[in-house]
């Protein structure tokens, strides 16, 4: 019997299997835990993270965790992956629902300029 955890691993592996992040155009990745949300920017090529944000970071870290909380960490890796020269990304959802804080994250990321 398979638990919500497993179910999300075998959704992920099988978006993983198509999305791959390159140099030109890398992967966000996004991972929701109870209490904060993380996103991560990576060349898959290279093996390394362009960019990155999460709830833990100063101010945010003693908000609890809303789809404010989600898109504020969505505006702030879409302004650091801009500092790094990256205007396309792929979008990885990690096996979550795109709904909730998952869209507004990504939702606040497009209108920092991120194409996805």
């Amino acid at each position: 019997m398979a638990g919500r955890t497993d179910a999300r691993r075998r959704r992920h592996n099988r978006v993983r299997k198509s999305v791959t992040g390159t140099a030109k155009r890398p992967r966000m990745a996004v991972y929701r835990s109870n209490r904060y949300i993380y996103v991560q920017v990576i060349d898959d090529v290279a093996g390394h993270t362009v960019a990155s944000a999460s709830s833990q970071e100063g101010d945010l870290r003693s908000d609890s965790l809303t789809e404010e909380t989600a898109a504020k960490v969505g505006k702030l890796v879409g302004d650091r992956a801009k500092e790094a020269g990256i205007t396309s990304v792929v979008f990885d959802r990690g096996g979550f629902k795109y709904h909730g804080k998952i869209k507004a994250l990504a939702e606040a990321a497009r209108e920092s300029g991120l194409e996805f």
